[in-house]
This record gives structure tokens, C-alpha cells and sequence, in this order.
């Protein structure tokens, strides 16, 4: 995960941002920049957030 940012408000803003522009999911997401979906939502969930598969972004 040496690919993305590690501050986690930051990584949210890029996360929204690459599946808006580039991916249909986050699981493409994921397996494209090699990192672990599980660990993404864990990150995620721990600043209140978490995917929203119909709109394809972190709420």
C-alpha cells in the first residue's frame, strides 16, 4: 500500500476520486492497484466511512 496516500482523509478524497473517474467498483479498484479490499474498507470505516456499492464512492 506504498502506492497511496496514508493519511486517511487524504485516502479517502483519492479513493472517491479514482472510482469516479477510473473504476466501475471497488473491488476493480482494488485489484488493479493491488491493494486488499478488506483492508481499504477497515480504513475507511475507521474515519466513519464506508462503500456504497450503488454509488460507487465512500459515504
Amino acid at each position: 500500500m506504498d502506492n497511496i496516500p496514508h493519511d486517511p482523509f487524504l485516502l479517502l478524497s483519492f479513493l472517491n476520486t479514482k472510482l469516479r473517474d477510473f473504476y466501475p467498483s471497488l473491488a476493480a479498484l482494488c485489484d488493479d492497484l493491488c491493494l486488499n479490499e478488506q483492508e481499504i474498507s477497515q480504513k475507511m470505516q475507521a474515519i466513519g466511512y464506508s462503500y456504497d456499492e450503488s454509488r460507487n464512492q465512500f459515504l
